[in-house]
């Protein structure tokens, strides 16, 4: 059976319990844009993101990255935004409550993920998930395999890497 995460923080000596979990407040091309953008151009809550700009919208699913920790039953969490196409956001919106076992469609993971290298952006498999949780993400394989962020997807990581991540993270220099 596998254990639960838990690690006492170098940085502050605190005991931390549970698989670290993280997320992004919107995806990097919304943060990119001006307030004045985002008023008039943009559109955000916590599951979903349009950018209309120059006559084109992009729509953004809030969704989840998963990556195994060894030996542990609860993986590592990112909650990261995925660009998909109108018609996949659509229905997404039609069938989210509800989805049809297996559904999914295609997107573009629109964050950068800390502690790994740029190397975006990454085509992803976007699974729907029963009972209103958010979707899940796989990154594909293709043009980044030996990234370190998919190879992490695919391998898991180990303890020390996911206790180095989250203090990083919980303690930024």
């Amino acid at each position: 059976m596998a254990a639960i995460f838990a690690y006492r923080c170098e940085c502050c000596d605190e005991v931390h319990e549970g698989s670290p979990s993280f997320g992004f407040a919107a995806p990097a091309y919304y943060q990119w844009l001006t307030d004045e953008q985002k008023a008039s151009c943009g559109w955000i809550n916590d599951d979903l993101c349009t950018v209309t700009l120059e006559g084109r919208t992009d729509f953004f699913i809030r969704s989840v990255l998963e990556i195994p920790i060894h030996g542990v039953s609860e993986p590592f969490i990112w909650g990261v935004w995925v660009s998909v196409s109108e018609k996949s956001y659509s229905r997404y919106l039609e069938t989210r409550s509800d989805p049809a076992d297996g559904d999914g469609f295609f997107g573009w993971l629109a964050n950068d993920i800390p502690s790994y290298p740029p190397g975006g952006p990454f085509a992803v498999n976007v699974y729907l998930q029963p009972e209103g949780l958010r979707p899940t993400l796989k990154l594909q394989q293709g043009r980044g395999e030996d990234h370190p962020l998919l190879t992490d997807q695919v391998q898991g990581i180990t303890r020390a890497k996911a206790q180095k991540i989250a203090e990083s993270l919980l303690h930024p220099a």
